[in-house]
C-alpha cells in the first residue's frame, strides 16, 4: 500500500489512479507537511492502520526565492519549515514504527542546490543542505536497528517548480550541464526506488546526486 500526501487529495489523485493501474493499492490522504502536529498524526495513523511502515520519501519542497538583501523572515522560515522542518518531524514519527519492525527506508529529496549553494536561494539551499545533516544523522542514529537513511539530490528537473521557468533560462542552465539537459521526474524516482529497495541494504547516509553531472 503506497500513502500519497499533499495538501489537497486532487492533486495526487492522477498519481493514485496510475498505481492502481499498474496493479498497486495507493490511498491519498490530505495534509499540509508544514503542520508538524498534522503530520505526526497522519504517520501514526498509518502506522497503525496497516500495522508497519516500510518506506517513508520526504518529497515536500517550495521556494520563496529572492536575493538575501530583500529576503524577509517570513519567506527564510517559511521554506525551512516545509523543506526542511516536515522532513524532520516526519523522519521522527516514522522512526518508533520502524523501529519496532526493525526495518525501515528513510529517502530525503533534497537538491544539488544544498551542496553548491545558488544566488537568490538561500532559504532553499540552507534548507536542503539541513538535509543532509539531518539524513546522515538519522542514518547514524538507526542504522543498528535496520534502518537505512539516504539522500537523493536532483539537479535541474523537468517538473511543475521548473515549467514557468522562461526558456532563455533553461537553454542557459542546459548548457551547464554535461549531459546538456533537464532530467525527468522518473530519473529521480529510479534513484528514491533503488534506495528504498534491499540492493541498497549496506547503503546508508548517502547523497545520491541525480544532475546529469552538473555539480562535478
Amino acid at each position: 500500500m503506497v500513502i500519497l500526501t499533499s495538501r489537497t487529495v486532487e492533486a495526487l489523485e492522477d498519481v493514485r489512479q496510475q498505481i492502481e493501474g499498474a496493479g498497486g493499492a495507493a490511498e491519498v490522504r490530505a495534509c499540509d507537511v508544514g503542520d508538524g502536529d498534522a503530520l505526526t498524526t497522519l504517520i501514526e495513523e498509518v502506522a497503525s492502520t496497516h500495522g508497519r511502515l516500510d518506506i517513508m520519501v520526504n518529497n515536500a519542497g517550495i521556494t520563496r526565492d529572492g536575493l538575501i538583501l530583500r529576503m524577509s523572515d517570513q519567506d527564510f522560515d517559511e521554506v525551512i519549515r516545509v523543506n526542511l522542518r516536515s522532513a524532520f518531524v516526519a523522519c521522527r514519527a516514522a522512526a518508533r514504527p520502524m523501529m519496532r519492525s526493525r526495518f525501515g527506508r528513510i529517502v530525503n529529496i533534497g537538491s544539488v542546490t544544498g551542496l553548491m549553494g545558488n544566488a537568490g536561494q538561500a532559504n532553499y539551499a540552507a534548507a536542503k543542505a539541513g538535509l543532509v545533516g539531518l539524513t546522515k544523522s538519522i542514518a547514524k542514529e538507526l542504522g543498528s536497528k535496520g534502518i537505512t537513511a539516504n539522500l537523493i539530490a536532483p539537479g535541474f528537473v523537468d517538473t511543475d517548480m521548473t515549467v514557468n521557468l522562461a526558456q532563455q533560462l533553461k537553454d542557459e542552465a542546459a548548457k551547464m550541464i554535461p549531459t546538456r539537459r533537464f532530467g525527468t521526474a522518473e530519473e529521480i524516482a529510479h534513484a528514491v526506488s533503488f534506495v528504498a529497495s534491499d540492493l541498497a541494504s549496506y547503503v546508508t547516509g548517502q547523497v545520491i546526486v541525480v544532475d546529469g553531472g552538473l555539480a562535478m
